[in-house]
């Protein structure tokens, strides 16, 4: 990631059409570059209109010009905005101009990353921006901006005060070895050991149901052909995205719906059926049905209820992974005698028995997806990824080692000391106190080039 303190520039508004356009710099001493572009000065924080003028005069455009000094903008840099009309014409004019005079085009991720380092935002508060602009769902929104107000910082950065705290008294126990006085037991220092591991509990629970909302979960609908494997895409997305036909093998490629249940996005992929053809499309297809299996969450068997597991069946699911969640959904409910939907524990796991024409057990069919998802209803979520999930339980596990390690009186000090400071380590990487500068490249180079 490029650190060095030039101008950078970048369009900040999305490409194509639209109203407003803005075109952004972050540096120092920017007066001068707005003077030369529109002939004026701008006074801090407030909108100035302006003509943004070419090298030989001509205007550009006319808009608006804002101008924010350090250290009070978003980068903690001197920060310019030119808003002005948003055609992608006029935008890259505008640009090129703002490149003429000396600024660097922005790498992805810049702006934000020039505000982590500037301690405008932490690195948790910097990845919510990132996910506040991704966010699928409603949900998904208000659980980044939790994160971009600093609500999951905030939580960890209680824990590592907490986990400084017990390391200054293992630090004073075992400086003063002397003393009658034991610092930890009159500090009572395996309950407040044990309230940082019950506030990491709460941590992971708050930051799994955000990767949830982060991520979502894929969702691939397997089975022989002619199931009813379309009819349910269509069912779930609430539209008719596949074709539904008696003819067995009428999908040849996976199709994909994003839908969502309950704020959480799934990815819903209906592949091609699953058997042996003579078919090269076919053959194809079914190829590529494997290759999602391999990348799903969860996969839902598709199987005629009036037929129900069969061999072929039982072969699928032995060739799925041993880990990956597994649904099987016996469908054409309607064409039997008894047409009420359940949910059964079988040899092969958990059934469904629903009709997707009829929409009969569709909602069963919803209410076990968030259940295998882990999901539970609650308000104050923060968004999270993978490596927070990864952080949080590396911290888990050091937290674990230091508790039984109280209880062993034989064990060294030194070495509860150690499982502390790992614990405070693998906290401090969720925050940016401790990363590694590939870590910072990695995350800031999926930003969008404006921000």
């Amino acid at each position: 990631m490029i650190t060095a303190k030039e101008t950078i520039a970048a369009i900040a508004t999305a490409p194509g059409r639209g109203g407003i356009g803005v075109v952004r710099f972050s540096g120092s001493e920017l007066l001068p570059l707005a003077l030369a572009l529109s002939g004026k000065s701008p006074p801090p924080r407030h909108a100035t209109l302006a003509n943004f003028k070419a090298a030989d005069g001509s205007v550009i455009d006319q808009g608006l010009l804002l101008y924010f000094p350090a250290p009070h903008s978003f980068t903690g840099e001197d920060v310019l905005e030119l808003h002005g009309h948003g055609g992608p014409v006029v935008m890259q004019m505008l640009l090129a101009r703002c490149l003429d005079l000396g600024a660097r085009l922005a790498e992805p991720g810049e702006f934000t990353c020039r505000a982590f380092l500037n301690g405008k935002l932490d690195l948790a508060q910097a990845e919510a921006v990132a996910d506040l602009i991704d966010a699928a769902t409603t949900s998904a929104a208000r659980s980044a901006v939790r994160s971009l107000q600093g609500e999951f910082s905030r939580a960890v950065h209680t824990m590592v005060q907490e986990l400084i705290d017990l390391r200054m008294l293992v630090e004073a126990t075992l400086d003063f070895p002397e003393e009658e006085i034991d610092f930890l037991q009159a500090a009572d220092a395996f309950a407040r050991l044990q309230r940082v591991h019950d506030q990491l509990a709460t941590v992971r629970d708050r930051a799994a149901q955000g990767k949830l909302l982060q991520a979502g979960l894929h969702v691939v609908l397997a089975g022989q052909p002619n199931v009813g494997k379309s009819s349910l895409l269509n069912r779930l997305a609430g539209d008719e995205l596949a074709i539904v036909t008696p003819i067995a093998g009428t999908t040849r490629d996976a199709l994909k719906s994003a839908i969502q249940i309950a704020g959480i996005p799934l990815h819903i992929i209906d592949t091609a059926g699953l058997r042996d053809s003579e078919d090269e499309i076919e053959r194809l297809g079914i190829e590529r049905t494997w290759r999602e299996i391999e990348r799903a969450d969860v996969v839902l068997l598709l199987v005629d209820a009036r037929i129900g597991v069969t061999e072929a069946d039982r072969s699928i699911l032995a060739r799925l992974p041993a880990n990956l969640c597994r649904i099987t959904v016996l469908n054409k409910l309607d064409l039997l005698a008894d047409q009420e939907p359940c949910r059964r524990e079988t040899a092969d796991g958990v059934a469904l028995y629903l009709s997707a024409k009829k929409d009969l057990g569709i909602d069963l069919l919803r209410q076990e997806l968030l259940q295998v998802a882990g999901w539970h209803q609650t308000e104050d979520v923060f968004i999270a990824r993978e490596r927070h999930l990864r952080a949080l339980s590396e911290a888990h596990e050091h937290l674990a080692a230091a508790r039984a390690m109280m209880k062993d009186a034989s064990l060294p000090l030194e070495l509860f000391a150690e499982e502390l400071r790992l614990a405070q380590r693998a906290l401090g990487e969720i925050t940016g106190e401790f990363s590694a500068d590939d870590l910072l490249g990695r995350i800031f180079s999926h930003f969008c080039m404006g921000k």
